[in-house]
């Protein structure tokens, strides 16, 4: 009996689970992608047992944006002067 009830407890929370994701009147997209983009620029998925390799990734991530901002801004300048 007790085996049947953790098993529809289980059930009844995976689909509360899934209605809350695909819920429309949720997050919006903007608001997922910027959490998403946070989270990474933040190495929220590093191991936070080393902090070098949270400061590391954090550090790797904010010099790639920087990196590719850089080359975005100057692939504009070199179309608007005419090649």
């Amino acid at each position: 009996m007790a085996e049947h009830q953790d098993s529809e407890k289980e059930s009844r929370r995976i689909l509360e689970r899934i209605a809350h994701e695909t819920n429309p009147a949720g997050d919006s997209f903007a608001g997922r992608a910027a959490k998403g983009m946070h989270d990474h620029a933040t190495a929220a998925d590093a191991d936070r047992a080393d902090p070098i390799e949270v400061w590391g990734t954090r550090f790797g991530r904010t010099l790639g944006l920087l990196l590719a901002l850089g080359l975005m801004v100057w692939l504009v300048l070199y179309v608007i002067r005419g090649c």
